[in-house]
């Protein structure tokens, strides 16, 4: 039987490691794009940000937040905020090993829901 990405790189405790890193070294040091997280609740951010990696990565759907497209209403987020953010889900991926063609296939995941995201 084949792992998932999820299961290769340690369930839901790893992807919250990795949830960890992404915002407190990546997204939250980039001036581009840390202004989108000002006013969040940021453990109420990174436990769905967790659920949703984990679900790109193969493993149960327990996102029960917004939709996509609801949950970045009135933010316009350009295509380079985006692009910022993926590339950061990237690098926090590659910290803890994943490997690129593992991120590739999450990366494919999450860029299916751009037009969801941007211009809202």
């Amino acid at each position: 039987m084949t792992q998932t990405i999820y299961e290769k790189v340690g369930g839901v405790e790893a992807i919250a490691k990795v949830v960890d890193y992404f915002y407190s070294e990546l997204v939250l040091k980039d001036d581009t794009v840390n202004h989108f997280f000002k006013n969040i609740d940021m453990k109420k951010q990174h436990k769905h940000q967790t659920k949703f990696i984990s679900f790109a990565l193969g493993g149960p759907n327990q996102y029960s937040g917004n939709s996509m497209e609801k949950a970045h209403q009135g933010l316009n987020i350009q295509p380079d905020h985006f692009d910022s953010i993926v590339k950061h889900l990237h690098d926090a991926l590659s910290h803890f090993g994943v490997e690129e063609l593992d991120i590739k296939v999450a990366l494919e995941k999450v860029g299916s829901l751009r037009d969801n995201i941007i211009y809202k």
